[in-house]
């Protein structure tokens, strides 16, 4: 393995983590709500914007980091509450452009809770390069990839040992059926909000000493999860994972044999392909349950 084809999959892996973390909240609304959440990116912007603000404003960064977790959990509800319960029983595609609006909104928000310039975030553990078999290796890719390690564990325990979680779990596979059961499906969606957002904040603070953060990083972030996701089938979980992983691996191979002038387009490119040839995804409905 050369050292070159090394370095593009390590970056591609760093990247895809962060997709995959995405494209996990958009799996999460969607089995809850059959609704594709548009504003995901959103979250992942305040994740980063509000544990910059409150890093800089004095505070530890564990303390900015759960606190932004919480703010992003917090706006995360206050969505489903205000913008999606109201409109319950209209069309998905009405719900959807719900989302697209709630988008549009939470950043012209962020540019006055903040502001339009673009903000660095000091790394976890230092910033002294890793070499590792003639590539280089960011401690803060570690961060990114040992985190979504733990996440993607976490996630598989929530909905394999909780109430709440089985609860997602019947919502996602028969809503009235679960309704039937006893399981209140309006507190599952509630949830499944909250969830989302705090997965998409964790992706925005992980990712924010790489690429910086602004007031519209969520916008391809958000994009390129729900990439992930379509690629790896809306609604699976596991089918997010590797789709997030997929699409940065490409991604990153395509940036670094042909142009990065491409890199942002192989994404739409994948989502038009999957939507062609494979509409349920590497791992759909058919072939693995939903989260």
């Amino acid at each position: 393995m050369s050292a070159q084809f090394l370095q593009f999959l390590l970056a591609g892996l760093t990247v895809g983590a962060i997709y995959a973390l995405v494209a996990l909240g958009f799996s999460i609304i969607y089995n809850a709500s059959q609704v594709i959440n548009f504003a995901q990116g959103e979250f992942v912007m305040i994740g980063g914007m509000c544990t910059v603000w409150l890093a800089n404003a004095g505070w530890p960064l564990p303390a900015a980091i759960a606190a932004a977790v919480l703010v992003a959990a917090a706006v995360g509800l206050a969505l489903e509450k205000l913008a999606v319960e109201p409109a319950r029983g209209a069309s998905v595609v009405t719900l959807i452009i719900i989302t697209i609006g709630a988008s549009i909104l939470l950043r012209g928000l962020a540019t006055i809770v903040w502001d339009k310039n673009i903000h660095p975030l000091k790394a976890f553990s230092g910033e002294a390069p890793i070499q590792l078999g003639g590539a280089t290796l960011l401690p803060q890719s570690l961060w990114v990839l040992g985190v979504t390690v733990v996440i993607v564990l976490l996630l598989s325990w929530f909905f394999g040992r909780t109430l709440l979680g089985k609860a997602l779990l019947a919502t996602s596979h028969n809503r009235l059926a679960a309704q039937l059961v006893g399981i209140n499906v309006r507190h599952v969606l509630l949830a499944s909000f909250g969830l989302s957002a705090a997965l998409g904040a964790v992706a925005g603070i992980l990712v924010a000493p790489i690429t910086f953060t602004a007031w519209d990083v969520g916008v391809m972030l958000g994009l390129k999860g729900f990439a992930a996701a379509i690629l790896g089938g809306m609604g699976s979980g596991p089918g997010a994972v590797l789709g997030g992983l997929v699409l940065g691996i490409v991604e990153a191979m395509g940036a670094g044999y042909v142009s990065s002038a491409y890199k942002d387009a192989i994404a739409f490119v994948i989502i038009l392909a999957v939507l062609f040839f494979l509409p349920s995804g590497l791992l759909g409905r058919r072939s693995s349950d939903r989260v």
